[in-house]
């Protein structure tokens, strides 16, 4: 019986370590220049938001990276995700975000290589991957509905006034954002001005429609969306005033993929002074450069 007892006791670790092996065979590493350029693609990951990553093959940011892949040699392949995977599907850990930090949690499949879907730089994401350099300027924004009673600021001249003066205005208003992400309404502590806050769990592109039927007072918005949102819908819904300072946007890559990211510094740089990359901003956002001059001069 003892015997026995012990094959069964073998045999169930035995399991347990084939299983423990096999999980760890399907944790692929971050890839890294080499490595991609061996195996002969680039995998980039993007969610389809506005006009970065449209979903229909096109879009600022996937014509970049098709760019970024001619560049290396090698073919381009888009891998579709989520906003709540689209860091973990780079790095290989689930994510949670806490603040300006973050909390690693349990590891899973690394998916792609590149992030790049109007991927705003974040506090908390730096803490977890790198970014590139800055491939395009975006504000938080609150909106709601043209038939709402929140009306617009007027602009002070001071971005810090301003924002406090929008804050105030979500005081016992429904609020719709999106958490993990640059729209996360804990990012701007609105629950502490007396807001009510809605995670909203559908398609970015379709959060201005969902205000507008009542989904929330008040909508939390990147400024390159809601201007795509004031031209796709006139008349629908109306720009309260900014949440945060400007931001911006950028790709971003796992630690482990330094070589890579170096490449891409060297190929952005160089679509940046022979005016490619200028030429797509006024393909995908024509407006851009009026509303930040800075950026684009």
């Amino acid at each position: 019986m003892k015997t026995k007892l012990i094959s069964i006791a073998r045999k169930t670790a035995f399991v347990a370590l084939f299983a423990a092996t096999a999980f760890t065979a399907t944790q692929a590493l971050a890839r890294d220049l080499d490595e991609i350029k061996k195996t002969g693609s680039l995998k980039h990951l993007g969610v389809p938001y506005a006009n970065f990553v449209t979903g229909s093959g096109d879009g600022l940011d996937v014509e970049i990276m098709q760019l970024f892949a001619k560049h290396l040699g090698v073919k381009y392949e888009y891998v579709k995700t989520s906003w709540e995977n689209v860091v973990p599907d780079l790095i290989g850990r689930k994510v949670k975000a806490d603040g300006d930090n973050a909390q690693l949690l349990d590891k899973v499949e690394v998916k792609g290589d590149v992030v790049a879907n109007g991927f705003t730089v974040l506090p908390w994401r730096q803490k977890v991957l790198n970014f590139s350099s800055p491939t395009f300027p975006t504000q938080i924004m609150l909106v709601a509905p043209a038939a709402s009673a929140v009306k617009p600021i007027k602009p002070s001249g001071n971005v810090d006034l301003d924002i406090v003066a929008v804050k105030k205005l979500t005081k016992s208003k429904s609020t719709l954002g999106v958490e993990n992400t640059c729209l996360d309404p804990s990012l701007y502590k609105l629950k502490e001005e007396g807001a009510k806050t809605i995670s909203f769990t559908g398609a970015l592109d379709d959060m201005p429609s969902a205000m507008v039927k009542g989904a929330g007072d008040t909508a939390i918005m990147e400024m390159p969306d809601a201007l795509l949102a004031l031209k796709k819908s006139p008349g629908q819904i109306k720009v309260i005033g900014p949440l945060s300072p400007t931001q911006e946007m950028a790709a971003g890559f796992a630690k482990d993929s330094v070589k890579l990211r170096e490449e891409f510094e060297k190929f952005y740089g160089g679509i940046k002074k022979d005016g490619t990359y200028l030429k797509l901003v006024k393909k995908y956002y024509p407006s851009a450069p009026d509303f930040y001059p800075a950026f684009f001069k």
